[in-house]
């Protein structure tokens, strides 16, 4: 913020007296609100303070009466200017806080930070605020000796970085990772679920969860293009033996409510190194980041990623304890406060790990289930759509219309315990928790690809068309063979298919119709393979391919129009991507079959359908009850399914 002069000798024209009160304006809503997160802050916390050149550590109660004196100074100021011009905004001082949206008190907190230095102890840089141009300095993995338990793995991590301390590396930008291989496999999951806050509504660090897809027929196969022989060897995998990975806190995070953009492509990457591809950013973006945010969503912004502080993998056969430190004198993050707040972070770490107990207690339910739309609303919003799909002066083909079910609770709903149970059926899907700081968690268990890059071969795969899997085998290939032949199914795979081939402009291998069947469903599927011309496409791959057809419709942007208009509730990061980047690859996951999970919060279970000539209201109800199923299964319903819509 530009500096302000109290002296009104200084003000010499009325514009310039507007300029300065419109300063002081900002001053004071970041005041108000660096204010308002330090009262939300436990008065144990401490922050980090910057003065000059030098950070040093102070209580929160001697941050907020810093902030508040600094409050009151620019106030006295405004009343100063406020007798200077008639064109003063008469809104009254102790409103302005208030009438502020969300995504603008956090950019004003942001600010705030950068200005004046304060930074929790359990947070870190926001990377979105770097140069994207200016690549960090250091970007190394340092690999300790294996060791037989996690107990011991904590030890040597504490040793390794301690000794990292007293030797700093002399660059003013840099993210290391220190790993320890643990001669065991252990579950990530059981390891995240030992990490829970000591009391409740203490998650204040952000914690995350992904696992790849497990099928019965191996791992995908990439073509070896390099030649120009589609016949090639399979490429082989960066990292073929990690099954999944759980992390706490965040070594750096980007966030922002603006939408993903090619720099903020480039902000991540700048921390991530093709020699170390375990330095990865795990996360999110929104699946419309034009529309208005509702407060549960509030805190992912239109993106969340994180580069985890503490990190658990596990691999077959074996785990790694991880620990990454990155730090940026750019982002007021020097290396002493990265690796003091990975050391606070560390000494909450809990290193006794338990076997997670898949037969999760069924959850009671407390009042009414809100469905948004209700079925009679449902009923309307499908035949609006079929409506303008057979207008002759629309180009609407299909629509993906969704559904928010809100369920409260008589007790806390744990994400962790869901997340465990739908592993059990995550054959042939991904699953993922995605949770920032004192936040909702976002959970799923999808079976849909966005895509997936390694060097410049890149696969996507496109999924439509759903029915129920059957009890004995003749009946599941007969419903087999009704999804092969469905003319309904078969328009909406092909707008799918058709739009991902399109968009991916490259050699396509084997894009034939077939099925993918999970434990509860099956869908019409296509597997869709070829090859960038430079790694730097990922960015323009990511943009192209979401949102796809099967979560939007087609033409995508009249779709994603008609579906602001319909639907009534936020859907976040549900129907977006979600996954990782890395430094030479990189796999997104679309977040259908998912939920947002906290405590006091209940629930809201997201599931769409595709609206295409020939869809039915009610059988399209029935599909969105199916995809639900893995998550109501877990609740038991003590008093009537009642629909209601706001």
């Amino acid at each position: 913020m530009a500096a302000v002069s109290s002296s009104s000798s200084q003000i010499h024209s009325s514009a310039a007296n507007l300029d300065a009160i419109n300063d002081l304006k900002r001053e004071i809503r970041q005041h108000e609100v660096a204010i308002e997160e330090l009262n939300n802050l436990a008065s144990s916390r401490s922050v980090y303070v910057k003065k000059g050149n030098i950070f040093f550590r102070t209580s929160t109660e001697k941050a907020t009466t810093s902030v508040k004196r600094q409050l009151d100074a620019a106030k006295k100021k405004m009343q100063n200017h406020s007798t200077k011009t008639r064109f003063l905004d008469t809104e009254p001082l102790s409103t302005i806080a208030h009438a502020i949206s969300y995504s603008n008190r956090a950019s004003l907190l942001r600010a705030f930070h950068e200005q004046n230095g304060y930074h929790s102890s359990s947070l870190s840089m926001n990377g979105c605020q770097g140069d994207p141009n200016i690549p960090v300095q250091t970007i190394e993995t340092r690999s300790l000796l294996p060791v037989l338990t996690p107990e011991l793995a904590s030890d040597s991590l504490y040793s390794a970085i301690s000794n990292l301390k007293s030797n700093p590396p002399p660059s003013s930008s840099g993210i290391i990772r220190i790993e320890v291989p643990i001669e065991q496999e252990i579950e990530a999951i059981e390891w995240l679920q030992s990490q829970q806050p000591a009391g409740p509504h203490q998650q204040k660090l952000p914690r995350f969860f992904f696992s790849g897809r497990r099928t019965s027929n191996g791992p995908d196969f990439f073509i070896d293009y390099s030649n120009g022989n589609i016949n090639g060897s399979p490429t082989t995998p960066l990292s073929p033996d990690l099954i999944s990975v759980a992390g706490i806190g965040a070594a750096v995070y980007f966030r922002h409510f603006r939408p993903f953009s090619f720099n903020d492509w480039r902000s991540i990457k700048r921390f991530l190194s093709r020699s170390c591809p375990l330095i990865r950013a795990y996360g999110a973006i929104r699946f419309d980041a034009k529309a208005d945010i509702s407060p549960e969503w509030e805190p992912f912004g239109s993106f969340y990623f994180v580069v985890p502080q503490v990190e658990f993998d596990e691999l077959q056969g074996k785990s790694l304890l991880a620990a990454n430190i990155a730090w940026d004198d750019a982002l007021s993050q020097p290396w002493l406060v990265a690796i003091d707040s990975l050391q606070s972070t560390l000494e909450q770490v809990s290193f006794v790990i338990s076997s997670a107990d898949e037969q999760v207690p069924k959850t009671s339910v407390r009042g009414n289930i809100l469905n948004i739309p209700d079925e009679k609303h449902w009923d309307g919003a499908v035949k609006r759509a079929l409506q303008i799909i057979r207008s002759s002066s629309s180009a609407l083909t299909k629509v993906v219309i969704a559904r928010s079910s809100r369920i409260f609770t008589t007790c806390d709903i744990d994400p962790l315990a869901w997340l465990a149970c739908l592993q059990v059926e995550g054959d042939n899907a991904y699953q993922f928790l995605l949770q920032p700081p004192d936040a909702a968690a976002f959970i799923g268990n999808t079976p849909e690809q966005l895509f997936h890059r390694r060097k410049l071969n890149i696969c996507s795969e496109a999924l439509a068309g759903t029915r129920a899997r059957c009890g004995s085998r003749a009946l599941d290939h007969r419903t087999e063979v009704d999804l092969l032949s469905s003319p309904k199914d078969d328009l909406e795979f092909v707008i799918v298919r058709d739009c991902i081939r399109k968009k991916l402009e490259a050699l396509v291998v084997d894009p034939q119709k077939a099925i993918r069947k999970l434990p509860r469903v099956q869908h019409l599927y296509a597997h869709l393979k070829g090859q960038l011309k430079s790694e730097d496409d990922e960015f323009d791959i990511l943009s192209s391919l979401h949102p796809s057809p099967a979560v939007c419709g087609f033409p995508v942007e009249d779709a994603r129009c008609l579906i602001a208009e319909i639907e009534k509730f936020d859907r976040g990061m549900y129907a977006g991507p979600i996954g990782w980047f890395g430094g030479e690859e990189a796999e997104f996951a679309v977040g259908i079959r998912s939920a947002l999970v906290n405590q006091g919060l209940g629930a809201f279970i997201y599931a769409g359908t595709g609206i295409v000539e020939g869809s039915n209201p009610s059988s399209e109800w029935e599909e969105l009850e199916l995809k639900i199923m893995q998550f109501s299964k877990l609740l038991r319903l003590d008093v009537p399914f009642l629909d209601t819509v706001s």
